[in-house]
């Protein structure tokens, strides 16, 4: 057997398909022989038994040779799951591969799509109010009754009480201090 037709689909097919049949046109042997030494067994007395007793040996006989064709079974099973594995890890796997690596591209491009719009987006609201609205106002948006308006204190330094040893605290200041208060700004 030339080892490097054996890596290949044909080779691998036709190696798989020749241990398959084998396997089988074993297990079929076993069976029939299974079954001509349950039957003779069964037909056949050894003195001291009983009326169950010749039917119980053949059993116990002829288990071992079901167990052989169950292993041949299992052992032309396991011919075809060697070629389905061979090709779907071997053969197959740079054609997943590719496929694979496409979508994962076509993904990011689109994700890449997807943020470039709502940055746009977003430059465009900032862009609109920052302008003071003259490309319209933005839908969604509440317009302002009055500017924003930014206070400042008399001196920074009446904001925080006298470090140490000073007797004059200036007194804390509260939201009260900077916003007007009730009803009358509106």
């Amino acid at each position: 057997m030339d080892i490097n037709a054996l890596f290949t689909d044909e080779g691998l097919r036709a190696f798989t398909a020749r241990m398959r049949d084998q396997h089988m046109k074993d297990a079929q042997q076993y069976g029939q022989i299974a079954d001509i030494v349950r039957r003779r067994l069964e037909q056949t007395p050894i003195d001291g038994d009983w009326w169950l007793s010749k039917w119980f040996r053949a059993r116990k006989v002829t288990r071992q040779v079901k167990a052989m064709e169950k292993a041949s079974k299992g052992a032309a099973s396991a011919a075809e799951a060697l070629y389905a594995t061979y090709k779907n890890e071997v053969l197959e796997l740079p054609q997943r591969r590719a496929v694979a690596a496409a979508r994962k591209a076509e993904r990011k491009q689109n994700r890449q799509a997807a943020a470039g719009a709502a940055v746009a987006k977003s430059l465009e609201k900032s862009v609109t109010s920052l302008a003071g609205g003259a490309a319209g106002p933005v839908p969604g948006q509440v317009p302002q009754a009055r500017p924003a308006e930014f206070v400042s204190p008399d001196s920074p330094w009446g904001q925080w009480p006298m470090a140490a040893g000073g007797d004059q605290v200036a007194p804390t200041r509260t939201i009260n201090d900077y916003f007007p208060k009730g009803g009358e700004g509106r």
